[in-house]
């Protein structure tokens, strides 16, 4: 995902719950990792947190304390093998953002259709 629409989407959404704490994630730099990951999982969940230069870029731009956490979950398999309605969901904890009091949590939730060859799927049923 490209750095700047993430940070444009953290800044412009309202405060949600914390996640996890990092000591129980995965680093990855790509969210594709941990969306196959979610979809082979029996549990329908995978955990990270981004690292690298885009990581990086976000949490500099806003004055992060924290890193950007990745959860994964499985809303729906669909009957095509290996493909899941996914939901991404990026948090960070003590962004500085604009015209703001003090430090913030922000989180962003996307909801897609994916499949492990990185292709949606052929059918949502």
């Amino acid at each position: 995902m490209n750095s700047r629409i993430l940070a444009c989407l953290l800044c412009g959404v309202a405060p949600a719950a914390w996640a996890q704490a990092p000591a129980t994630r995965l680093p990855v730099e790509d969210v594709r990792v941990l969306m196959v990951a979610a979809i082979d999982s029996p549990t329908g969940q995978a955990l990270g947190f981004l690292t690298g230069k885009q990581a990086d870029a976000i949490t500099q731009q806003f004055r992060a304390s924290t890193p950007i956490l990745i959860d994964v979950t499985t809303e729906r398999r669909y009957q095509q093998p290996g493909c899941s309605r996914l939901k991404v969901s990026f948090s960070q904890e003590g962004l500085h953002l604009p015209g703001s009091s003090g430090p913030q949590r922000r989180t962003v939730d996307v909801g897609l259709n994916y499949c492990r060859d990185g292709k949606p799927p052929k059918s949502l049923a």
